[in-house]
């Protein structure tokens, strides 16, 4: 099973756990959210293949992406397999377009007018740099942390191999700093939560995840848990956001360590950030809900109660 079919399957078993009235109200609220053309936005501007991915993944973690939402989805992406697409929105439109397809049996690309693996397959290689990593655009001359997660992860869900995984695994390891954390780009010098996970979950689906680096990752995202509750993005920021709260808290589930941190804080949190009307924010910072930290919202929340359950 790929990594990422994987971690779909253990946040909708701890989702079977949460309260129906908080089930109801989310997915109300994602539903809702979604616009007449079938895509879903961000806080303002048209439909985008990044935000679409994130409000049917949250309605999928919740049992309720139905055809009422999936068709429209469906027919969304369609039309954008015939436009030109960027990274992060290529990135993004297959794993829903899979997405879709395993739960409601629409094929997106059925209809469409390239054959996915071809097409993955050649996106992906003009991506591709020679230390084995992947950047975030054909113009990108650094191999980046987290594009190179994307795509092994986007390969591996499509049943593609990745090319040369040890020079991929090597480039991952090479992002480790002295503080236990992963860096995003080279340059950097302190590591940060985000990087962190991804190159956590890039070694785990490459088999490459030694005892000693699990170890010191474990212990520098446990560090980032900050008196709110939430883990903070890296250590020159003071404030927690739910966007890092959910990655490092796959992290550590994914590195068996969630002991290392408070998770009843964690909970307590997460549900701050929970909007009344349905939709999760950012964090203490932010106002207004959107369909990406409600994803990561239901996500923490999710696997708090697969882990504990």
């Amino acid at each position: 099973m790929s990594y990422l079919a994987a971690q779909a399957l253990r946040l909708a078993a701890g989702a079977l756990q949460l309260p129906e009235s908080l089930a109801r109200r989310h997915a109300a609220y994602l539903a809702a959210a979604q616009n007449i053309d079938g895509g879903f936005s961000g806080r303002q501007g048209p439909s985008d293949l990044y935000y679409t991915s994130f409000a049917l993944r949250g309605l999928s973690l919740l049992g309720r992406l139905d055809d009422c939402v999936a068709r429209p989805a469906a027919g969304f992406l369609q039309r954008r397999l015939e436009q030109q697409v960027g990274t992060i929105d290529f990135l993004a439109l297959v794993p829903s377009a899979v997405l879709l397809e395993l739960v409601t049996g629409e094929d997106v690309f059925a209809a469409g007018p390239r054959d996915r693996l071809g097409w993955v397959s050649a996106f992906l290689q003009d991506l591709r740099r020679d230390d084995g990593g992947y950047a975030k655009g054909p113009g990108g001359r650094q191999s980046s942390t987290y594009a190179t997660f994307l795509a092994a992860s986007c390969l591996q869900l499509l049943g593609l191999s990745v090319e040369d995984a040890a020079a991929m695994a090597s480039l991952v390891r090479s992002r480790r700093r002295a503080d236990g954390g992963f860096v995003e780009a080279a340059p950097l010098k302190q590591g940060g939560t985000n990087p962190t996970a991804a190159a956590v979950a890039t070694l785990r689906l490459l088999d490459g995840l030694d005892g000693e680096t699990a170890r010191s990752a474990a212990a520098f995202l446990a560090g980032m848990q900050n008196a709110e509750g939430g883990l903070r993005a890296n250590t020159r920021i003071p404030i927690a956001d739910l966007l890092s709260t959910f990655t490092g808290l796959v992290a550590l589930a994914d590195l068996g360590k969630l002991a290392l941190i408070d998770r009843a804080a964690v909970r307590r949190y997460v549900a701050s950030l929970e909007m009344p009307a349905g939709g999760f924010r950012g964090g203490a910072w932010d106002n207004d809900p959107d369909v990406e930290y409600t994803f990561y919202g239901l996500g923490s929340l999710a696997l708090l109660e697969a882990v504990e359950s």
